[in-house]
């Protein structure tokens, strides 16, 4: 601690003041020199720290001594009174520099040496009387003396400034920075020393932009939580400016440097401009509802008024700065995953593969997929010379060929042929990536509820007699009064989109329904499948229902009719529980955060852990995968439409009441209330792991949350006071989720356990949910036949002039309706890296050790820690599952264990881990 020494006067005027505005790109707090207020004025009365910080790793070790001026302007000495403070700056560097930007770090270090580097400005949460603000200090510092770390943060850099404040100013509560250099740096915190009350943590983990830049200064609070109510007189001006700021006025084109958030629809996946047959409808308004995306600005294209103009690779889609992400991240897509794959591996594998562009004509075609990979000719690696593929390719260099081996997916690895047997297909819509659409069979028959007059009539084709040729002798009211009968329908979502979807070239889809018979011996198995088709004026009915059967023909159409539900499911699963439900869903949740919560809320403190780069991801996959002609359109059945059909499951069944994980069970007829349990509810089936692991986690993030809440809203009335609360949830509704603004589902916010199960339904989509349906993806979906994305031809029928070629060669007919060899390895490129963790992953329960500072709280430091304990123990127990040979859907012979919900994980793929965030 430093010594403290008592001023020996009263704090006076600033001669600096605080000049508010609002500009076109938001309201913004811009420093100016005020006029000297009279004879023995003290600059440090009310004023800033100007400070410099080196670009280098040297900085001048002396600080020039706090100086005041008299009425004239001349320089005279401090008054020997004041407490001596000390601030110390923590700055992270680029870890890997240019020779160039070495070169800007030495000019830098010159012009910040004499003293044109940072300006602070310490403010107190005391009002100054004369200002009527908070009370405020400065310091003239010219260099400051770096402080080495261990060899582990080397790009970490702290600076230390001297300077003294009065003994009346109060505690510290903001800062203001401004950078006068030539490019941004990026603050990890500032610690204010010198306090009676210890250090002073100012927590920023955020881009200082350039004044040249924008001249609005970044104010920067301590590591308190207030709430509105009970924010220090001295701050609530900075409180409500900082908000002001981040959320501009909606006009103009947002630029790199900005941290605005905004709404906008889905009006940019289409380049009508660039080809017609790229343009795409709007996604988000009345005729086709979806969540709201980030405003970027970006003007009309010429073709079509209403929508945006497209950024395309490697140029950035625009997201607020402190959203991109960071260096290993970067460095981690940059150099191997998603902008590196589809900018270099995908035309390389085009290019190889043009002339050769043909179905799998065997099954030792996928194999070689992993044993010999594929080819990329010398000529095709230079502008991918340097690409890094991670977990998913091993490099093998030979003499002017390059090959690239795909490593053997999770779900064939212990067993090459699991992915044939019935059993396999059903317990992976208990345990596989797509665990959330299994639902119980309520009542018989199964009725759609699209309009006859459209869709023909409503009624299954799947009998009561035919399900009960598979039940050995049980009724089908007796199995469904038992809870044994379960299904995945597909039909009403996809039946609307049939028609569109089979014009496409190399598409050929049903709409489907799949019924599950739950055996007494704990077995889930598909006893039929429903494919249909829209009724045409020559076949008024055309619903097709398959069982297994015993014969060969039957068997394999069985495995024909089985593809096509997996197809289906991998739509489904990608457009709708993947992207809609956890990303898209997610992004107005941040956009809202951060326009109507300051950052001292300790609502805003709770959540921003779960916020991390999901906006810069999403703006990714806008930009390459669910673009018009994107990877998404490319590889999944509904083609140029899937984004049609992701809005037409917002629109009939998105709710986000529904998104908690007991309520969606329960839904699905999957659980039962029970009040006795920790969650709440009773599974249907035990042997449900991804239900089983999922409540786990679900009551873990509960129970932290509840124990956060109560401990800011313990007061009566305290949450509808909150008037940014209120605000945030409102502006959730009305604005992110605009198109549902009405619906009257929408949770109440008006007491502490409202407000607990909004927080813990939205922390549990950002990491277990999102965590359980994203890591499987290459596991999972990297054998083709597993999951195939797409079908390409229709199941022949005995009439067809291809059925004798299917009687003759099924295997060929087989492998011909499954995607060919460049989708296959598009899907399984984009799948691999979407499954991959970076190795700057910040998982559930932890907190990375630069941002431990992020609350002073000491009760809730203690409660998180209790939180993070329990997911260890949360691990443990989900071990000792996967190793009881009781619970048949997550061990036996060749089954993999179910680990999607295991919260810790290294980088790479590796099939288990919880992110805090929608971070890939």
């Amino acid at each position: 601690m430093y010594a403290v020494k008592q001023p020996t006067t009263a704090s006076l005027k600033s001669n600096f003041a605080v000049d508010r505005r609002v500009t076109g790109s938001g309201s913004y707090i811009k420093v100016r020199k005020a006029s000297v207020l009279g004879s023995g004025s003290r600059v440090n009365g009310h004023g800033f720290v100007r400070a410099v910080i080196s670009g280098g790793d040297k900085a001048v070790e002396a600080s020039t001594p706090v100086q005041s001026k008299d009425v004239t302007g001349s320089l005279v000495p401090s008054s020997s009174g004041g407490i001596q403070v000390k601030a110390v700056v923590t700055i992270r560097k680029k870890m890997k520099e240019k020779i160039t930007e070495k070169i800007e770090d030495q000019w830098e270090f010159f012009v910040n040496g004499i003293g044109q580097g940072i300006m602070i400005q310490l403010i107190s949460d005391q009002v100054d009387p004369v200002t009527n603000s908070g009370k405020s200090v400065q310091s003239a510092v010219r260099g400051w003396l770096p402080r080495p770390l261990p060899s582990d943060y080397a790009h970490i850099v702290e600076y230390a400034a001297d300077f003294t404040v009065p003994s009346d100013f109060g505690s510290p509560g903001a800062i203001l920075i401004t950078n006068l250099q030539g490019k941004e740096f990026y603050l990890l915190e500032i610690v204010i020393h010198g306090f009676d009350e210890g250090p002073v943590f100012f927590p920023a983990n955020t881009w200082i932009h350039s004044r040249k830049d924008n001249p609005e200064s970044r104010i920067i609070f301590k590591n308190q939580a207030y709430l509105p109510s009970q924010t220090p007189a001295g701050l609530k001006d900075l409180r409500r400016e900082d908000l002001l700021s981040i959320r501009g006025n909606g006009k103009g084109r947002r630029k790199e440097h900005d941290r605005i958030y905004d709404y906008d629809v889905y009006n940019e996946l289409g380049n009508s401009d660039k080809d017609q047959e790229l343009a795409r409808p709007v996604i988000g308004g009345e005729e086709r509802p979806y969540p709201r995306r980030c405003r970027t600005g970006r003007p009309p294209t010429k073709s079509d008024p209403l929508s945006e103009s497209r950024i395309e690779k490697p140029h950035p889609v625009y997201v607020p700065r402190d959203e991109t992400f960071e260096e290993i991240k970067q460095n981690t897509f940059s150099a191997g995953r998603l902008k590196a794959l589809l900018h270099n591996l995908l035309p390389s594998l085009a290019a190889t593969l043009s002339s050769s562009d043909i179905p799998f004509k065997a099954f030792s075609d996928i194999d070689d997929l992993y044993n010999d990979g594929v080819l990329i000719k010398e000529e095709e690696q230079k502008e991918g010379k340097k690409l890094f593929l991670g977990s998913m390719v091993k490099e093998v260099l030979t003499v002017g060929e390059r090959w690239l081996k795909y490593e053997i997916p999770a779900v064939i690895k212990r067993d090459r042929f699991a992915w044939l047997r019935d059993n396999e297909f059903a317990r992976q819509t208990l345990a596989g990536v797509n665990p959330v659409n299994i639902e119980i069979l309520k009542e018989f028959p199964i009725i759609s509820k699209l309009d006859p007059a459209v869709y023909g009539p409503p009624e299954s084709a799947i009998t009561k007699e035919l399900i009960e040729q598979e039940l050995n002798g049980i009724s089908v009211e007796k199995a469904i009064e038992d809870k044994r009968l379960f299904i995945l329908d597909y039909h009403d979502i996809f039946m609307p989109f049939i028609e569109k979807m089979n014009s496409l070239p190399g598409r050929k889809a049903y709409a489907s329904r799949t019924v599950f018979f739950f055996t007494p011996t704990g077995i889930m198995r598909p006893i039929a499948i429903e494919l249909s088709l829209p009724p045409t004026s020559s076949s008024p009915h055309s619903k097709h229902v398959y069982t297994h059967g015993h014969h060969a023909t039957t068997h394999w159409i069985w495995k024909l009719a089985k593809a096509h539900v997996c197809s289906n499911d991998a739509g489904i699963h990608q457009l709708v529980n993947h992207w809609l439900r956890t990303h898209a869903c997610m992004e107005p949740y941040i956009i809202a955060t951060h326009r109507q919560l300051s950052s001292m809320h300790p609502i805003y403190k709770l959540l921003h852990p779960h916020m991390r780069y999901t906006l810069e991801i999403n703006a990714l996959a806008r930009q390459s995968l669910i673009n018009g002609g994107g990877i998404i359109e490319a590889s999944f059945s509904p083609g140029k439409y899937a984004m049609e059909v992701s809005s037409a499951a917002y629109k009939n069944m998105w709710r986000f009441d529904m998104e908690a994980l007991p309520a969606d069970l329960i839904r699905r007829g999957m659980a039962v209330e029970d009040p006795s349990a920790p969650s709440g509810v009773r599974l249907v089936i035990e042997d449900y792991p991804y239900a089983a692991d999922g409540l786990l986690i679900w009551s873990a993030i509960k129970e932290w949350v509840e124990s956060y809440v109560e401990h800011y809203y313990s007061e009566p009335n305290s949450v509808t006071s909150d008037v940014e609360l209120q605000d945030w949830w409102s502006e959730i509704k009305n604005k992110g989720h605009y198109d549902k603004r009405n619906e009257p589902w929408w949770p109440k916010l008006k007491t502490k356990e409202d407000l607990s199960g909004i927080l813990t339904t939205m922390i549990w989509v950002a990491s277990g949910q999102h965590a359980a349906i994203n890591f499987g993806q290459y596991p999972f979906g990297g054998y083709v036949p597993n999951r195939p994305t797409l079908m390409r031809k229709h199941i022949p029928q005995e009439d067809d002039p291809d059925y004798e070629k299917f009687i003759s060669n099924p295997q060929q007919t087989f492998l011909s309706s499954l995607a060919t060899k460049l989708q296959a390895t598009k899907v399984m490129a984009v799948q691999d890296t979407l499954s991959t963790h970076s190795p700057d992953e910040e998982y559930l329960g932890q907190v990375n050790p630069l941002h431990s500072h992020w609350i002073n709280d000491q009760e809730i430091l203690k409660s998180f820690n209790r939180f993070s304990d329990r997911l260890k123990e949360i691990e443990k127990i989900i071990e000792k599952k996967n190793r009881d040979s009781h619970l048949k859907n997550r061990s036996g012979a060749g089954i993999p264990p179910y680990e999607l919900l295991l919260p810790s994980s290294g980088p790479g793929v590796t099939g288990r881990g919880i992110p805090n965030s929608v971070s890939i």
